[in-house]
């Protein structure tokens, strides 16, 4: 798969995603955005910067509590709904930008606190991307990751990832949780703290904020009612009624750039 192909996906689902995801409940959960502010301990003089901001809901989240905060994005559909956001959200202290999250364009040490949420699981070579967010962290900053980690079977892992390949074309793995933490020791951090939610849903709620190829989503709520009998997924599913229900298991993991010496 070629990075032209891939970004190509990236603009294709998330132009259309735009407005859905960034407006469905599980993403806007305000006690999840406070577990994530919590985590960063944010502080009034803090720059802060969120990697592949989306909708801009987490740089909406920490504007009060830092002096400036910067989304970053390559889709414009994304860019145009954060800024949206922010008004609504009555934020002022934010810039938008577009740009290459893999070759980041700022200068070394210039943010205090460097975010990405569910944004890893999109990444050809996320140990590429995280190296960059370090590079612009100062010492003494905090980078914080949060996304979906996949069971650490790897059957069932690899049966998670096809079923969101197919949910979204652009999806290229959900790592287990072990392998989101070695990003932090392979970019020279130390071990992260972590703390955890669900985003919990219904499926058919999820495909109505997705775009899959057509007939794919039949698959999935296949998939996904096998899973709520034999757990193939590795993650939590059940039914209920008509209803399949699911929790994409979340980390929040956080770790202090350590100061030069």
């Amino acid at each position: 798969m070629s990075d032209i192909s891939h970004q190509d996906r990236i603009l294709d689902q998330f132009s259309r995603q735009a407005m859905p995801f960034s407006t469905a409940a599980p993403i806007t959960d305000a006690n999840a955005l406070r577990m994530i502010v919590e985590a960063a301990a944010p502080k009034p003089s803090d720059r802060l910067l969120d990697v592949a901001c989306g909708g801009g809901i987490v740089v909406s989240a920490f504007a009060p509590y830092v002096e400036h905060a910067t989304g970053i994005d390559m889709t414009p559909a994304m860019l145009d709904r954060a800024r949206q956001h922010a008004t609504e959200s009555g934020v002022a202290n934010v810039t938008w930008d577009r740009g290459d999250v893999t070759a980041l364009p700022y200068a070394d040490d210039a943010f205090d606190i460097v975010v990405t949420r569910f944004s890893m699981h999109h990444f050809l070579e996320p140990l590429g991307v995280m190296r960059e967010m370090v590079r612009v962290c100062a010492p003494g900053g905090r980078v914080i990751v949060i996304d979906m980690h996949a069971s650490d079977d790897p059957a069932k892992a690899a049966e998670w990832n096809r079923a969101e390949k197919l949910r979204d074309p652009s999806h290229v793995r959900c790592l287990m949780l072990g392998e989101l933490k070695a990003l932090f020791h392979s970019t020279g951090l130390p071990a992260p703290r972590a703390s955890f939610y669900e985003l919990r849903d219904e499926i058919r709620n999820l495909l109505a904020r997705s775009f899959p190829n057509p007939g794919d989503d039949v698959k999935i709520i296949e998939m996904y009612a096998a899973s709520a009998e034999d757990d193939r997924l590795g993650i939590p599913v059940r039914r209920v009624n008509e209803r399949i229900e699911y929790a994409f298991p979340i980390a929040i993991l956080a770790a202090e750039r350590v100061s030069s010496t």
